[in-house]
């Protein structure tokens, strides 16, 4: 059964890409507010924090050093249920929908038990680390507190790509927004000391993270649960075929999380380099990288509306629409993120200037943010071309590219550039863009070559059919 979305292959050129596109930009609005709406929880984190006192700050920081990686690999983990959602959607099985969604919902609490308990060991782990006794002493309760949010936090990402994948983004940019409100209010509380408690500062801040994470699982798990076609999708049936059933969602989430992974630890690794030119230039890698971080909320939004898309079009079995979807979404990011870019070159000073007013950082990171504008297009490009292929049902393919890409050119490059030919922080970004460009290059290479073989096939099955 052929979902009402696709269209015939009578339909125009213009007409399916402007249907994509519609579609795609659509989808992505709300994913985009969503994803923004997490970094800006962080960003409000951060500011009440670092108000209250530098030193606690600093406790906040290296306590989510840890938990961020594990929060991103878990993500990855749970991202077979945004692909396993829309493919069958696409394909009309809409029971198989649901069924998606309650096979992941025992690994996504099992995984975050299994985080959560791992952060238990907060303060040895980054003693561990090489950190000073204050440091994992303050930083090792904020690792703790935030662990215990991780399986919440994991029920609510694995219901949320459930929804997303059936085309309803609306309700997790909701709660997400819902969500911002309560982070704030409970910062205000419990950071600074209202309404008879203490001030805690970071620990204070991470008991807001945790129960905000509580407050998005039960409300979105509430909102499925009692949605008024659940019967139609299946949310409140235990699905069949038992463990062996899901091998293939959990495949696609194994790749994904190994995929976020890797570049997670390469970029910790840059952080590392940085850490060895000095503080100044630390700083100035950290202000870039956290501009470019905000934007690339915007691909990795286009980059999951576009997994959906290309999804649905796998499922129906329409290999020009799979295609269509692909380089649709790529198309659109390209401009958004080229939008970016213009801003980036022409008022890179007014963009540091809301980080610091240091003269000699400012002087250092001005030519760095301008510089980035080049890196969004292909970096943000080559994040949505692998959730172009996680749509098609490919799983180990994009991680492969990305382990190459960022763990075997990126690492050795950026060292190179850095320190041997003396190009100093700049060398890390120009490291970084010539490891996105041959990782963008490799995954539209494997996206081109899979839409050229479906093709083959189709015309052959074609051929037999009249033959």
């Amino acid at each position: 059964m052929r979902n009402s979305d696709s269209e015939g292959a009578g339909a125009s050129l213009a007409s399916q890409l402007v249907r994509h596109a519609s579609e795609l930009i659509r989808l992505a609005g709300p994913v985009v507010v969503g994803r923004s709406g997490i970094m800006i929880m962080s960003l409000v984190d951060t500011i009440m924090v670092g108000r209250f006192s530098t030193e606690e700050l600093a406790y906040q920081g290296i306590g989510q050093a840890p938990v961020i990686p594990l929060m991103l690999g878990l993500m990855g983990l749970m991202m077979g249920t945004l692909v396993s959602a829309a493919s069958a959607f696409g394909a009309g099985r809409f029971d198989a929908c649901g069924a998606a969604w309650r096979r992941s919902l025992p690994l996504a609490i099992g995984a975050g038990v299994a985080a959560a308990v791992l952060c238990a060991f907060g303060e040895p782990l980054l003693r561990a680390s090489g950190q000073s006794a204050d440091l994992a002493g303050g930083g090792g309760p904020v690792v703790q507190i935030l662990g215990l949010g991780l399986p919440a936090a994991m029920v609510f990402l694995t219901t949320n790509f459930f929804l997303e994948g059936i085309k309803r983004p609306l309700p997790g940019m909701v709660m997400i927004i819902a969500a911002n409100i309560l982070n704030a209010l409970l910062n205000w509380v419990l950071v600074y000391g209202h309404f008879g408690f203490p001030p805690m500062g970071a620990v204070g801040s991470a008991w807001a993270t945790t129960g905000v994470r509580v407050f998005l699982a039960v409300g979105l798990v509430l909102y499925v649960w009692s949605m008024t076609d659940h019967a139609r999708f299946g949310v409140r049936t235990r699905p069949g075929g038992g463990w062996a059933a899901g091998r293939t969602q959990r495949q696609i989430g194994y790749a994904a999380g190994a995929s976020i992974g890797v570049e997670a630890t390469a970029f910790a690794v840059m952080s590392i380099f940085a850490g060895w030119l000095g503080a100044v230039p630390l700083a100035g890698y950290s202000i870039a990288l956290n501009l470019i971080s905000m934007v690339f909320m915007v691909a990795i939004g286009v980059g999951s509306a576009t997994a959906v898309r290309v999804g649905i079009a796998y499922g129906t079995g329409s290999a020009r629409d799979v295609a269509l979807a692909g380089w649709t979404g790529l198309g659109i990011n390209s401009i958004a993120m080229a939008a970016f870019g213009i801003l980036f070159i022409v008022v890179p000073d007014g963009l540091v200037a809301a980080y610091t007013a240091d003269p000699q950082l400012e002087a250092l990171t001005v030519p760095l943010v301008a510089f980035c504008a080049w890196l969004l297009v292909v970096d943000g490009g080559q994040g949505v071309m692998a959730n172009a292929l996680r749509g098609r049902g490919e799983t180990w393919a994009p991680t492969v590219l990305h382990v190459f890409s960022y763990g075997f050119v990126m690492i050795p490059v950026c060292w190179f550039l850095t320190f041997p030919m003396g190009h100093g922080v700049m060398g890390l970004f120009e490291g970084i863009l010539i490891a996105s460009v041959v990782s963008a290059g490799l995954l539209c290479g494997r996206f081109f070559w899979l839409g050229q073989r479906d093709k083959r096939q189709h015309a052959l099955h074609q051929n037999s059919n009249l033959g």
